[in-house]
């Protein structure tokens, strides 16, 4: 599609980031060994590893009931939870006046960046526990937006859930297969002491394709995201 009916291409230098410095030290084999449990109270707030959308379907013909859910990722905890109702919020004031409330997006970008810390901790990317709330640059992972977009596609946004689906099929079988890289980077970390590096890298892009799906979702920008681990 192009950028006239809504959909703008995603730069060459895609205007959200994400990224986590590599642990070289020793895993901390005892906090990996507890990490979902150590974990809960940021999952509770901000949501595990993942974009967190569901959409709901329908496919009796093949076992499911009505109404079962197709979602990819972890939930998005009680702060994520607000930040969907922010971003609806944000749907309706950039459809009907073009521009989003400045409020409303720091209070997303507030999210987001909490959210980036909590994951690479959840996902055994990190050993060192995640500040509550988005903290200082001190963290070794890291969640950043180009800025607060003042013109906006109104195309784009009133098609959001429409535009993200086939992010949302490739996302959701990614995730299947991460979880199988995590199962086995967590028995690597505590029989080696060290996280494979194949593994490592692949947890680290599809938490970022993740990340930048979810932000795209929650409105914080209207470039379409591209479909890679970059």
């Amino acid at each position: 599609m192009t950028e006239e009916a809504g959909l703008a291409p995603a730069p060459a230098g895609y205007p959200i980031t994400y990224g986590v410095e590599r642990q070289t030290s020793d895993r901390n084999r005892l906090t990996v060994a507890f990490r979902i449990i150590l974990a809960i109270p940021q999952w509770l707030l901000v949501g595990g590893p993942g974009s967190g959308i569901a959409f709901p379907l329908d496919w009796g013909g093949i076992g499911l009931r009505p109404r079962s859910v197709l979602s990819f990722g972890g939930g998005s905890g009680v702060i994520g939870l607000a930040a969907w109702v922010t971003a609806v919020i944000s749907w309706f004031a950039i459809v009907f006046t073009g521009r989003q409330p400045r409020g409303l997006w720091d209070f997303t970008q507030f999210f987001m960046r909490w959210r980036g810390n909590a994951v690479a901790y959840m996902a055994l990317l990190r050993d060192e526990y995640p500040p509550f709330g988005p903290g200082d640059e001190s963290y070794p992972a890291s969640f950043g937006v180009a800025g607060f977009p003042e013109t906006r596609d109104r195309w784009s946004v009133g098609l959001r859930l429409i535009y993200v689906i086939p992010q949302a099929i490739v996302l959701f079988f990614l995730g299947i297969a991460w979880a199988i890289t995590a199962i086995i980077g967590w028995f690597a970390i505590l029989f080696t002491g060290s996280y494979p590096e194949g593994l490592y890298t692949f947890g680290v892009g599809y938490i970022r394709w993740s990340i930048r799906v979810q932000a795209y979702v929650l409105l914080m920008r209207d470039e379409y995201p591209p479909f890679g681990f970059d």
